[in-house]
């Protein structure tokens, strides 16, 4: 976006040392309405006035900027972007900024803009939400460290709600934080890739599910755990690991919560969705049941209560909580198996699911698991992941407007139809909005999972997803043992963690669908867009019905694996990054207030120097689909060991709820979490017209192509009962013989038998009289028994 400034030719002052700025108060004039080095910004439907006034903190003159109206947009008073003005920065560099100011609106923040090298003045971030105040105050707040590629930076207030702010006396200082000398706490090896551990303790469920709760606990849920052998037996389990006593408690669970979604609400409890009402039948004519039940899950007393039904089952549903503490869910299966068409609503303030008539419909078919992140103004990113078979029609990736009801597509993402069980996340920090999305596949075509990386940046007027680099290789098992992967194999049913340091794990993975287990990490940098690879690989492998999910102490838990022949791998590992393995790491050695409300300044103690802090989302993750995942920065003013966090006026970009609180040091070593919790009478009227509005800046409001046409109200969509990409004819419902094998294996039942023999599939017998697959051309009932693979 551009700033949309009206230049005034600037008489530039220098700026002398330590202060970076050219008339930092405004004494110089210019040649038109403002002072030398200062222009006018702004964007939006608003009344609005400039004046130099003598109202000043000192010297003769202040700057005042007024909104006696607005509908939207704000208005800004700058450091003019020219050479001449903008003061010069050097990348990955740090400024303390500070200026004194007095206001009579709540809505007004500091917001900077970077030149970049390449791409020329573009929006960079607001570090901090001004108090009204009728007298001077002064405001300090710390920058993130300055993008690579960024030459200067351009910065000033910004008002956004009706009412005036006067500021003076502008100061910006380069400032270096000193970085603990490293000292490797494990081997060199450990020490540059991390280490991978397989915990003594054993996951008594086998979960689908995981969700890490804020008094640090881990939610595992498996329902049935796609065993149609506990599901008669009406055999639901959950199981709460703790981490500090290394135990699980297992906990008794009231329906098959086997694929439900689920999301963690405001109050910190988890809410779980849908779930499964029946396996597909034997004869394949009906596929998976998708139950309407509702259910809170309590951290507390770690059990389950009932809320009210969904409108209609949704077996693989999205959930994405909004601003305002609402939930949303699109997707799924329906209890007759058709493609659920209806969107669902949870009321934050109701507690209960809303009748369909309350809630806005496309009536579009969103497919499984659709990823649907939230976007900073309110409006829904579905980024293109999804579960089983292709994605939607049109280009595969669309911003849904919930208030005007419409969806338009956002073109670029590569090979749109392979990209089930990718991952996506909103790369850090959230108030870039950003999105990465990494591999995936195709379980009805059965491709080889692909290397594709594709990033979009929605601030973007009209955002396209574009090209990143490709997946790193590891090794892959194809049940002949572990062997180089090549050409352009990657992976599917991959895990993608935000990290406190601010990077991306991604680890585990599968080359085809339920079947040949990818052992590979990386870390993903969002600063340079590339890939370290090569880090150490967890021992287990981690494909279908897997998780991986970001402890409090800062490693990384990975669970499950549940291949096509129906096993399920019980062991559990932890990645220590090598973040841990630099020496002692920074504390927190107090939080003032755990309570947080939006536009808050907040303090803590640290132990020593950090350069960042930041609130992490807690992981509620299954199928490589968690849309709520967020890393949200908090521009810090320090004082010695004092540090004052600046917290988000926008509960867009950080929806209530609980958070992790990291403090990282000049290394990117982080503390260990200390819990906080974020909330406030702004979050709970968020979507009243009579609430403060956040910042929201104009962005992906010129998109190129037009929303799409409304669709006619429906029932559900036809969905083919072998969606899961499995063949039913053989086995139970919880083996899954795949419908297409991979292009390698040869289209003869030798073939296709030897395939199902090294992936450990054992005894299968035949459902019904139909051998699609010719696996049992002897036809006594069972596949690939020794007649049917003799030679003649």
């Amino acid at each position: 976006m551009t700033t949309a400034l009206l230049v005034s030719a600037p008489h530039a002052a220098q700026a002398g040392p330590p202060n970076l700025i050219s008339n930092p108060g405004f004494e110089t004039a210019g040649t038109a309405d403002m002072p030398a080095c200062w222009s006018k910004s702004g964007w939006g439907d608003n009344d609005y006035t400039f004046e130099t006034v003598a109202d000043a903190h000192s010297g003769t003159k202040a700057m005042k900027v007024s909104l006696t109206r607005r509908v939207d947009g704000d208005r800004k008073a700058l450091i003019t972007e020219t050479t001449a003005c903008a003061p010069t920065v050097v990348p990955e560099r740090q400024y303390d900024l500070a200026l004194w100011y007095k206001s009579t609106t709540p809505d007004t923040s500091v917001t900077l803009f970077r030149y970049d090298t390449a791409a020329g003045w573009q929006y960079w971030t607001d570090l901090k939400t001004l108090e009204m105040s009728a007298d001077y105050t002064r405001a300090e707040v710390r920058t993130p460290a300055v993008p690579p590629g960024t030459e200067r930076i351009a910065w000033g207030v910004s008002v956004y709600g009706t009412g005036s702010v006067t500021t003076d006396d502008y100061v910006m200082e380069e400032v270096t934080v000193p970085a603990p000398e490293p000292d490797c706490t494990g081997t060199a090896e450990e020490c540059l890739k991390g280490r991978w551990d397989v915990l003594p303790v054993q996951n008594p469920v086998r979960s689908m599910h995981s969700v890490v709760m804020h008094n640090g606990k881990v939610l595992v849920i498996a329902g049935s755990g796609n065993d149609p052998a506990l599901f008669e037996a009406g055999s639901f389990t959950s199981a709460v690991y703790d981490p500090a006593a290394g135990t699980f408690r297992t906990i008794p669970t009231p329906v098959d919560m086997f694929c439900a979604g689920h999301v963690q609400l405001q109050d910190g409890k988890i809410l779980i969705m849908s779930g499964n009402k029946g396996y597909p039948s034997a004869d394949g004519t009906i596929g998976y049941q998708g139950l309407k039940d509702s259910f809170v899950f309590d951290p507390e007393t770690e059990t389950y209560t009932r809320t009210n039904d969904m409108n209609g089952g949704h077996w693989y549903p999205s959930a994405t909580i909004l601003g305002n503490g609402d939930v949303i869910s699109f997707g799924g299966l329906k209890e007759d198996s058709t493609g659920n068409v209806t969107a669902e609503k949870f009321s934050a303030a109701q507690n209960k699911w809303l009748p369909m008539n309350e809630v806005n419909q496309t009536w579009s078919y969103w497919g499984l698991y659709p990823s649907m992140i939230l976007m900073q103004d309110g409006r829904l990113f579905y980024s293109g992941s999804h579960v089983f078979g292709n994605g939607t029609s049109g280009s595969g990736a669309s911003i849904y407007d919930y208030e005007a009801n419409t969806i338009t597509d956002v073109p670029g993402l590569q090979a749109k139809d392979e990209r089930d069980e990718s991952a996506s996340v909103l790369l850090p920090p959230a108030q870039d909005q950003r999105v990465l999305t990494i591999g995936g596949g195709n379980n009805e075509t059965n491709p080889v999972a692909n290397r594709y990386t594709d990033i979009i940046d929605l601030k973007e007027p009209n955002p396209a997803y574009v090209h990143g680099p490709l997946l790193p290789q590891g090794e892959v098992d194809q049940g002949q043992g572990r062997r180089p992967q090549t050409g352009a194999e990657g992976k599917m049913y991959v895990s993608a963690v935000l990290l406190p340091d601010g990077r991306v794990f991604e680890t585990g993975g599968a080359l085809h669908d339920r079947a040949d287990p990818v052992y590979e990490a990386s870390f993903f940098d969002p600063v340079t867009n590339t890939y370290e690879a090569g880090l150490a690989t967890d021992p287990v492998p981690r494909g279908y019905h897997s998780s991986s999910f970001l402890l409090p102490d800062g490693r990384v838990m990975s669970v499950g694996d549940n291949p096509g022949n129906g096993t399920y791998n019980h062991n559990v590992s932890v990645y220590t990054p090598p973040y841990l393995l630099k020496g002692p790491r920074p504390q927190i050695t107090s939080v003032i207030d755990g309570e947080w409300t939006y536009g808050d300044t907040q303090r803590i103690t640290v132990d020593r120097p950090i350069v960042k802090a930041e609130l992490i989302r807690p992981a509620a993750v299954t199928h490589s689909s968690d849309p709520n995942q967020r890393f949200v920065d908090l521009p810090m003013t320090v004082d010695g060991n004092n540090v004052d966090l600046n917290v988000t006026s926008n509960p867009n970009l950080a929806p209530p709820g609980w958070y992790m609180l990291f403090a990282v040091d000049a290394n990117g070593v982080p503390s260990v979490a200390e819990w906080v919790h974020l909330g406030g009478p702004q979050a709970m009227t968020a979507a009243s017209a009579d609430a403060p509005s956040a910042h929201v800046h104009d962005f992906a409001d010129d998109l190129g192509s037009a929303p799409k046409k409304p669709l006619k109200k429906r029932d559900s969509v036809s969905v083919d009962p072998q969606i899961s990409g499995c063949d039913r004819h053989y086995g139970n419902a919880g083996v899954c013989v795949p419908t297409v094998f991979p292009k390698k294996v040869k289209r003869t039942t030798a073939a296709r038998c030897a395939w199902l023999a090294e992936h450990d599939y054992g005894r299968l017998k035949v459902n019904g009289g139909d051998d699609p697959l010719r696996l049992d051309p002897n036809r006594d009932g069972v596949a690939c028994g020794k007649g049917d693979v003799r030679r003649r």
